[in-house]
């Protein structure tokens, strides 16, 4: 099979190539240090297996095997890490399984032949079955087959198009696949709907006005569009606006 490592130590890393290197049978595609790297690189590698440590810098464990597995096909996980105390979380995340460190050679290779029978349909639905997952830091767009991370303190607005959500943020406009619902109710401390379309983050709500033609228009801190308000958004608005 063909694999990922993904953890901040690069002793850790090496003891895992070291370990599957005495297994056999399976390649090291990379290596990441923190789990923003690890999400870029699954995309671009489209590993069979990601060997993935919890705690590392960036994005942590938990949240990278969420973006993961998105792909598709989706990669198994494995969570390798010196702590006991997420393996809860990680097994209603989907994991295949989850080894404590220092890792044995046959903890690993049970490890990787559950992953080999693991399927893709059931990694996609990774972190459905947490009533209370931790809230994302990023979200998942799609560039060109890559997937790229827009870290959510960037967005500006979100504004719904047909099938997908265009996010405004600081770097520029990308696509996401999540519905405008399910992002106002995962991020509702984060942003305010103003429109049946439209979610504004609370940090950039700057002032309320009116144009000629008597429509109630919100404008930004740091973007120059004025985006219409509806009649049904504006009391909770004004009400996100007295608070900020």
């Amino acid at each position: 099979m063909k694999l990922l490592i993904a953890d901040d130590e690069p002793l850790a890393r090496q003891r895992l190539r070291d370990l599957l290197a005495d297994l056999g049978g399976h390649e090291v595609l990379g290596e990441a240090g923190n789990g923003r790297e690890a999400c870029e690189l699954a995309a671009h590698l489209r590993p069979d297996v990601v060997l993935i440590d919890i705690a590392m810098p960036v994005l942590d464990g938990l949240e990278a095997a969420q973006h993961i597995g998105t792909l598709d096909p989706a990669p198994a996980i494995v969570f390798c890490t010196a702590y006991d105390d997420h393996a809860l979380a990680a097994f209603d995340a989907n994991a295949v399984d989850y080894l404590v460190k220092p890792i044995r050679a046959d903890r690993l290779a049970t490890a990787l032949e559950r992953a080999r029978r693991f399927t893709s349909d059931r990694l996609r639905a990774i972190g459905d079955a947490l009533p209370q997952k931790p809230r994302r830091t990023h979200l998942s767009a799609r560039l060109r087959g890559e997937l790229r991370l827009i870290p959510v303190r960037d967005i500006r607005y979100l504004q719904a198009e047909e099938k997908y959500v265009v996010v405004h943020h600081a770097g520029g406009e990308d696509l996401v696949e999540d519905s405008l619902k399910a992002l106002e109710t995962e991020f509702s401390e984060t942003f305010v709907r103003v429109h049946r379309n439209c979610l504004i983050a609370c940090t950039e709500l700057k002032e309320l006005g009116r144009d000629s033609q008597g429509r109630d228009l919100v404008r930004m801190r740091n973007d120059t569009h004025e985006i219409e308000v509806s009649r049904r958004c504006l009391p909770t608005l004004r009400q996100r606006m007295r608070q900020l």
